[in-house]
């Protein structure tokens, strides 16, 4: 009986020619075959079974086999290539598309800065400004053209061949290669080294925080009430209910009034020891009408609760305060409690706020913490509850605790009467009244304690266009203040630690060269060293130490983490608003003194706040220093009583805005980007490359909601 050889005996016993032309079946589950994938090894293993004549058939058969594999899989990686091409073109038209519509129905921020009673930079700053970008634009576009040239015609010069006579238009390209290493690269290196060093004292003074932070949070440092404030249980009558006075500043808040006005009037405190304040400046009649309707509801069912409208509206919201501040009846009261317009507190704000001023005649302010409604509401206001997380949760605390002084945020926080009249009260004379009072208090003596564990909900600005025009304001303000009040800083009594804080880290590093670094570095410097590569800047500044920075920036919102590298994008991005603001303010430019009020949408995390008046709440039911309850049949009067409708206006059209300031910046990114290339810089391409796009993102107002 002959040996049995196998199933591949069998078929090179048959010869080469009975199996020759068997189709190859490729499985499309798996396309992403690589050669080596096919490899004729295993075949090889399996020739033991054939001998002589056999095994070379059958090696010669696999060789046929494995050419047609390896044809098939080059077909399928082409097909895929293209695909990916297709979906790489199929994009672009899809942004060019996107990028004609907002040319073809948006504004630009021209038009924005030019309606009435908007915000933005002055008319000169903003023309000079962009002028200076577009021709930064332009010149980078001939640079590229003049690389790529001598690219093609293959005019690589060497140092040591620039020194040999040249003739020709190459002798053109061997002058502007000796003015660039000879005169401009020396510049350019010396304005590099100068921003590093700001980058890294700003990045150190940022490590330091939260090495503060971290020590707080492992101590479990928090302020603590130096003696007991609130009753008991069984004496309910021998707590500590100071005189508090609620105070609500709002300009045209339709959207927001309801709520902020609702939470303020359930707040758990003796109804004779505080009065609420609605602060309308309103100028829609519309909007009074209905605030005051809003004042009179509540007023039925017991609440002391006034509304207050000016006739002179000046001095925008500080003007606002000091006009409510000089009423007759606010002497009757030694606090004031501030909300802005779209913020709702707990009913225990003021039980949890409040408190810490007895038996402490050296504290001034309390500050509560901001959280937000809207946090998850679009990507851009996931990148501002990262900024703000960081400032309450690091800045804000640290600073509470090592130093007893903070900026005020404006709202959710009390403040000592007597504290505000020492400090000169409320000042119209910069946009940031808040940092102001806060400043003037400081250098009086007063101390300020931060709570990072009482919140009070509020919104984020959901467009881009809104929260443009916020940052505007808040970054050109403290310009504006460090002018007006480093006279005073230096003439104060404070010591000489506290002069150094307010001088050099709270205004000049923090509001002037943050901004100031963060614009010139990575968005004029780093394109710069492109097309002069004898200046340097290092990898370690380009990528690692900013995404150092904003993990740390990331670290108190945990869950954002996943947005980590949008967040540093953007952050970038702004900083073209920011800068921009900043020399508004230093300089005393005209939009430095303009206030408009951050648009708002009125969202609330707990439904309706009106609701409330479904059953008598826990906060408004008999206290034993209220005096009498709000009886049923007013609860029920509110509660039947129709909301008010938004009525005799249309639904306004969105629409996006074109920023062209933004717009030109991305195209001098992309361009650096591409001139990178040629110096095969990898770290830095791909930090132009991103760069760019997020600016074009930004530019053509593709992040956050449309605006009306």
């Amino acid at each position: 009986m002959a040996p049995w050889t196998g199933l591949w005996g069998a078929r090179a016993g048959a010869g080469a020619g009975a199996y020759r032309g068997t189709p190859v079946v490729v499985k499309m589950e798996n396309p992403n075959w690589s050669i080596s994938e096919i490899s004729p090894e295993d075949a090889e293993d399996e020739d033991f079974l054939v001998s002589g004549a056999g095994a070379a058939r059958r090696r010669k058969g696999g060789r046929g086999k494995n050419a047609k594999q390896i044809t098939w899989v080059l077909l399928l990686k082409a097909h895929r290539a293209a695909g990916c091409l297709a979906s790489l073109a199929s994009a672009a038209v899809t942004l060019g598309a996107a990028a004609r519509r907002r040319v073809a129905d948006g504004r630009t921020d021209a038009d924005a800065g030019a309606t009435p009673g908007s915000a933005g930079e002055s008319p000169v700053l903003r023309s000079r400004f962009y002028a200076f970008i577009r021709a930064f634009l332009l010149l980078s576009l001939l640079l590229l053209a003049v690389e790529l040239a001598a690219r093609f015609h293959g005019w690589d010069l060497a140092a040591s061949a620039l020194a040999l006579p040249i003739i020709g238009v190459e002798s053109l390209y061997a002058s502007w290669l000796r003015l660039r290493a000879a005169y401009l690269a020396p510049l350019l290196q010396f304005l590099t080294d100068a921003c590093v060093v700001l980058f890294l004292i700003q990045s150190a003074d940022r490590l330091i925080q939260c090495l503060g932070s971290f020590y707080i949070t492992v101590k479990r440092i928090k302020p603590r009430l130096k003696s007991p404030a609130l009753p008991d249980a069984e004496d309910p009558d021998a707590g500590y209910y100071p005189m508090v006075l609620v105070q609500i500043p709002m300009c045209n808040e339709k959207e927001v009034y309801q709520q902020s006005i609702a939470a303020v009037c359930n707040l758990d405190w003796p109804r004779s020891n505080f009065l609420v304040q609605v602060l309308d400046d309103s100028d829609d009649p519309t909007t009074q009408s209905l605030i005051r309707e809003e004042v009179a509801k509540w007023q039925q069912t017991g609440a002391r609760i006034l509304y207050r409208h000016r006739v002179l509206r000046d001095g925008y919201k500080a003007g606002n305060l000091k006009s409510a501040m000089a009423c007759s009846y606010v002497k009757d009261y030694e606090f004031v409690a501030i909300f802005d317009a779209d913020f709702q507190p707990n009913p225990d704000f003021l039980k949890r706020t409040v408190p810490h001023f007895k038996d402490n005649d050296e504290l001034g302010l309390v500050q509560a913490r901001w959280s937000f409604v809207n946090k998850d509401e679009n990507l851009l206001t996931r990148l501002q509850n990262i900024n703000l997380c960081f400032h309450f949760e690091v800045e804000q605390q640290v600073n509470g605790v090592f130093l007893n002084f903070f900026g005020f945020n404006g709202t959710a926080g009390v403040w000592r009467i007597k504290a505000l009249e020492e400090s000169g009260g409320w000042m119209e004379r910069t946009t940031v009244e808040d940092m102001d009072i806060a400043v003037r208090a400081h250098l009086h003596g007063w101390k300020f304690i931060f709570l990072n564990d009482v919140e009070c909900q509020c919104e984020l600005p959901e467009s881009y266009e809104a929260y443009r025009k916020q940052q505007h304001r808040w970054h050109s303000g403290p310009m504006q203040l460090f002018r007006l009040c480093i006279p005073d800083i230096i003439k104060s009594k404070i010591s000489v630690w506290k002069k150094f804080n307010l001088i050099f880290l709270f205004f000049l590093l923090r509001k002037l060269i943050l901004p100031f670094y963060s614009f010139t570095l990575f968005c004029i410097i780093l394109p710069m060293t492109m097309f002069v590569p004898e200046a340097e800047l290092p990898d370690w500044v380009v990528c690692y130490i900013p995404a150092l920075m904003s993990l740390l920036n990331i670290l108190p919102s945990p869950k954002s983490f996943p947005f980590i590298i949008p967040y540093l994008l953007f952050e970038n991005t702004m900083s073209v608003t920011k800068f921009n603001a900043m020399i508004s303010g230093l300089f005393q430019l005209g939009s430095a003194y303009e206030w408009v009020v951050t648009k708002k949408s009125g969202r609330s995390s707990e439904g309706d706040l009106i609701s409330l008046a479904a059953a008598p709440p826990r906060e408004l039911r008999h206290h034993p220093k209220t005096g009498s309850a709000p009886s049923m049949e007013a609860l029920m009067v509110l509660k039947e009583q129709p909301s008010p409708k938004k009525e005799g206006k249309k639904q306004q059209k969105k629409h996006n805005r074109i920023y062209k300031k933004e717009l030109a910046l991305s195209l001098l990114l992309l361009t650096a980007a591409a001139r990178s290339l040629l110096t095969k810089q990898g770290i830095h391409f791909y930090f132009l490359l991103f760069q760019g796009i997020s600016f074009l993102l930004v530019g053509l107002d593709l992040i956050g909601e449309q605006v009306e």
